[in-house]
């Protein structure tokens, strides 16, 4: 195989869970799915605590607003499993732990729409006998604007332009008006009719390839109402619900999540590897996180790559770092261990693929797209300005 093409990589078709780890290159990969997209600060220290105990330290926001325990070993993971259920962080068991892949607006208040329907649907997934594919999931965006639409969702449950809510189908432009106490059963049903119409195929499966290959929701499910206003990628600053405060690569240390449980009344977990400190009226001075909205780690994304990931060709974060500045105001760098994209699967203006031999260079596209240069070494990324215009 020569060093342009591309490695043939393991498509696991599931996301990591507390009761199914994902082995890594730095142990078990445990992931944590608090309800409501939301951890009390004795949960948020629970976490560190665990974390430390029994994982490296390390922990993960991943794309999906859920925290991720790294380092985990077999002989711990059956001790962090006990400290998470003290915590009320598992459930009953797997099928429930999958069914339940739900992304709620951090921006909520208590008692508004979109918490009164993440509970609902919460508890209707718990009893549920759905079979659905591990990477699955339901968005809550009941908010005047939505926030979750870059989000990776299959159902989602929003406002209308023109008021109430709707449910629509991620692919479909339009949704079907419904009454709140029948936004989680109408989504149920949506998720219902994807399994019984042959939307699964060996326990994978997406809501929207589904319908691009000819699906059709049958009439009552169908509607003509559009969402409301797509809301700009939210930034780092100071909110009526708390401060949101970002973090490089969305990983942070036990300790760092320790200090932001102390510092409000709550987190909440977003899929911009960011966390809304409940109640926090000011941005904390603290160089482990990003608290600026002009701060170009805001503009890099990359997966943990090499050593971390057992399928990277290659060390993404190092060099995503040292080309963060040189990323145009605006633009997004995308630097991938793999063909897989699994930190960003669309699009990005810059991206940087590893292969055996470098890096191949895409603009405007995937990973699995056309590169305009082939295996480039990280250091001449690094000298040579013509691939990235701009000066940031």
């Amino acid at each position: 195989m020569s060093g342009s093409e591309l490695k043939t990589w393991e498509i696991k078709g599931w996301c990591p869970g507390a009761l199914r780890p994902m082995q890594s290159g730095d142990g078990l990969v445990v992931r944590v799915r608090p309800h409501l997209g939301r951890l009390s600060p004795e949960q948020g220290i629970g976490i560190a605590d665990a974390a430390l105990a029994f994982g490296n330290g390390l922990l993960d926001l991943s794309g999906r607003a859920n925290l991720q325990i790294r380092g985990v070993s077999d002989a711990s993971h059956d001790a962090l499993l006990e400290a998470l259920s003290e915590l009320n962080l598992l459930d009953a068991d797997l099928a429930a732990e999958q069914r339940r892949n739900i992304i709620v607006t951090p921006f909520c208040v208590k008692g508004d729409d979109s918490q009164i329907v993440a509970k609902t649907l919460e508890a209707a997934l718990a009893t549920s006998t759905l079979m659905l594919p591990g990477k699955f999931g339901f968005a809550v965006d009941c908010g005047a604007e939505r926030v979750l639409v870059s989000a990776s969702a299959d159902i989602r449950i929003e406002r209308a332009a023109s008021g109430g809510l709707i449910v629509r189908a991620d692919g479909c432009a339009t949704g079907r008006r419904v009454a709140i106490e029948d936004a989680a059963s109408t989504a149920l049903a949506i998720a219902d009719w994807f399994v019984a119409s042959g939307g699964v195929h060996d326990s994978r499966g997406r809501l929207v390839s589904h319908i691009a290959s000819g699906a059709l929701l049958p009439p009552a499910l169908i509607g003509d109402e559009a969402p409301a206003l797509e809301h700009n990628h939210p930034a780092p600053g100071v909110y009526p619900g708390g401060a949101l405060i970002g973090l490089a690569f969305g990983q942070m240390h036990a300790d760092t999540l320790r200090r932001l449980a102390h510092l409000g009344h709550g987190l909440r977990l977003t899929p911009w590897r960011m966390l809304l400190v409940e109640g926090l009226q000011s941005m904390p001075v603290d160089a482990q996180l990003v608290v600026r909205r002009d701060d170009p780690m805001l503009r890099v994304i990359a997966c943990t790559g090499a050593p971390g990931c057992p399928q990277a060709l290659g060390e993404t974060r190092t060099l995503a770092r040292a080309l963060a500045p040189r990323i145009p105001l605006g633009a997004v760098l995308h630097v991938a261990g793999c063909a897989k994209g699994c930190a960003h699967p669309t699009a990005a203006d810059f991206t940087l693929v590893a292969t055996e031999a470098g890096f191949n260079c895409v603009r405007n596209g995937r990973t699995i797209d056309a590169p305009f240069v082939r295996d480039l070494a990280g250091h001449d990324l690094i000298a040579s300005p013509s691939h990235f215009p701009g000066d940031g």
